[in-house]
């Protein structure tokens, strides 16, 4: 089993800070040849996150050199492991979202792109984890006694 890395809570808000930039680019510039590009830009963001987990992307990076020496020590750290499936399911929409664009499925691209708006946004803004919450539920749920 992989060792339990231990994460500072903060970068991930910041990586969904920048999320929610780019994923709110996308719905302005709309579906278009450039939709579909900051799309693939999403799921670039996503990809390392969810393959190693967040401390492993760009966003990271960027909090780990500039913001975070700038910041007090965490009062505490997490496990990667729920950010690095809210990061999978968010890889998961914005490759939703490119093949409905490449379907011509317009709608099916909007919906797709707003569910990472609204996860970003709630993560960024409120300190509330969308996929991190599926994933202590399901944990919980499928834990044994």
């Amino acid at each position: 089993m992989a060792k339990d890395i231990r994460i500072d809570p903060r970068g991930p808000r910041f990586g969904a800070a920048v999320t929610l930039v780019v994923a709110v680019a996308t719905i302005v510039i709309g579906a278009n040849s450039v939709g579909l590009v900051l799309a693939f830009l999403l799921a670039a963001l996503f990809l390392p996150g969810a393959i190693v987990g967040p401390q492993a992307t760009v966003q990271s990076a960027i909090f780990q050199k500039w913001v975070r020496p700038r910041l007090d020590p965490p009062a505490e750290t997490e496990s990667f492991r729920a950010p690095r499936f809210a990061q999978q399911v968010g890889l998961g929409f914005s490759i939703l979202a490119i093949v409905f664009l490449g379907l011509n499925v317009v709608l099916g691209f909007y919906i797709a792109i707003g569910f990472v708006v609204l996860a970003s946004f709630l993560n960024a803004v409120f300190d509330f984890c969308m996929g991190c919450e599926v994933y202590l539920l399901a944990t919980r749920a499928t834990r044994r006694a």
